[in-house]
């Protein structure tokens, strides 16, 4: 599993460019980087001077950097369309919307179901952070790739963020509404829905609770996410930081640190010298009250930071100059203002009569996992959802050894059949 580095905080404080130099200098370090964003104002194509889609694209110039930029807007339509099919089809009618079944209810049934479609049409189907819900869930797909090393997310604005934390809890009374629709319908609801539609629409409903909630136990897992801050030194930046730092800290998501950022630089004039002084000030404020969390600084730079030029200036200031990292799993420690723990992905070695492959999957369980191939190609499934490992020898899975010690999954394939 990808490790994912999550960079979040008000509008207009650098995030983009904080997350975008770092992706350039992981990349640089020799790791393949899927830099993310969920910003709707598509920034980070501004920041790469490189136009970015909903799929990955190759980053010129950058070998092994690829980015993507997520629309969640745009996924609002394609949710549970099986349970906003079904709950159009009671719209039609007499007898409160239930047509001539309505009179086969008892009025308690009949009143309950009529409240649970108002809830749901008052609502439009729509919950706070289920966008930012549908972007996380996308980014878990490319987590679960052992093709990448790391993620580099630049979030939406803070709030969007912290909004997302709440959703498993507002996914369960949303979900448990419309399940109780099903309850108290008893069994006229293959009749109100048809079979097929009622058990699509359960099982959606299902799924998608489960996605969530799998989300929220990634991010909330030190070994797979790290979330860091970014700020300027002004009162208001400072104090929304410290209530993004309170929420982190509640929902128990791993902070990797936090980036003053946009510092004025020391010279000898009066007005900067004392803007400089009160930025001091702030920052002092906010490492003491943010005690035990890395506070790095980046004064303001002396023009604008767009091109790869500039972000890779960035990128040197913050984690020093790149060199490719040791070829193993890891964790590689990097980082010089700002601190942080990568792991590569996957890596393979050639052997006389094996090729070994190592996968990082943290908090894997063995009831997690399923190997099979095909055509020569091998498969590794995490709950159900399979990713295709690129070997150099042709596979057949009943000939592999599997072994998962701690957070590492080791295949030894045989090379007899080449």
């Amino acid at each position: 599993m990808a490790r994912l580095l999550l960079f979040g905080g008000k509008g207009g404080v650098g995030k983009t460019t904080t997350s975008s130099a770092t992706a350039v200098w992981l990349a640089d370090s020799g790791l393949k980087v899927l830099l993310v964003s969920s910003d709707p104002a598509h920034s980070t194509s501004d920041s790469l001077d490189v136009k970015l889609g909903p799929v990955p694209v190759e980053v010129e110039g950058v070998p092994g950097l690829y980015g993507l930029e997520m629309d969640p807007e745009a996924k609002l339509s394609n949710l549970l369309p099986k349970v906003g099919e079904a709950m159009n089809n009671m719209g039609g009618g007499s007898m409160g919307g239930f047509g001539g079944l309505g009179m086969m209810l008892d009025p308690s049934a009949k009143s309950e179901l009529n409240d649970v479609k108002s809830d749901i049409k008052t609502a439009d189907m729509i919950l706070p952070g289920l966008d930012e819900a549908l972007a996380f869930d996308e980014l878990l797909k490319h987590m679960e790739n052992p093709t990448w090393d790391v993620i580099v997310f630049d979030t939406a604005p803070t709030g969007h963020t912290l909004r997302f934390l709440s959703l498993p809890e507002l996914i369960e009374a949303w979900s448990g509404r419309l399940l109780r629709l099903m309850r108290v319908s008893g069994g006229l609801r293959s009749m109100l829905f048809g079979r097929k539609e009622s058990d699509a629409m359960k099982e959606e409903l299902e799924r998608f609770r489960r996605r969530v909630l799998h989300v929220r136990r990634v991010l909330s897992d030190p070994s797979t996410s790290s979330f860091t801050l970014v700020t300027i030194p002004e009162r208001m930046g400072i104090n929304e930081t410290l209530r993004a730092h309170d929420s982190l800290v509640e929902y128990k998501l791993p902070i990797g640190g936090c980036l003053v950022n946009r510092i004025t630089p020391e010279f000898d004039h009066p007005f900067l010298a004392k803007r400089r002084m009160q930025e001091l000030e702030r920052i002092a404020e906010l490492g003491e009250k943010l005690a035990g969390v890395n506070v790095g600084q980046l004064e303001l730079a002396d023009g604008e930071i767009v091109g790869l030029q500039a972000l890779r200036e960035v990128g040197r200031l913050l984690y020093g100059q790149a060199e490719t990292l040791p070829d193993t799993i890891g964790p590689h420690a990097i980082g010089d203002v700002l601190l942080h723990e990568v792991h590569r992905g996957m890596v393979g070695e050639l052997e006389d009569e094996h090729e070994r492959i190592q996968l990082h999957f943290p908090g894997l369980e063995r009831s997690d996992l399923s190997l099979r191939s095909e055509e020569g190609v091998l498969f590794v499934g995490v709950n159900g959802r399979e990713q295709a490992i690129p070997t150099k020898t042709h596979v057949k899975s009943s000939l592999v050894k599997a072994s998962l010690d701690g957070d590492i999954l080791s295949l030894l394939i045989p090379r007899s059949g080449e």
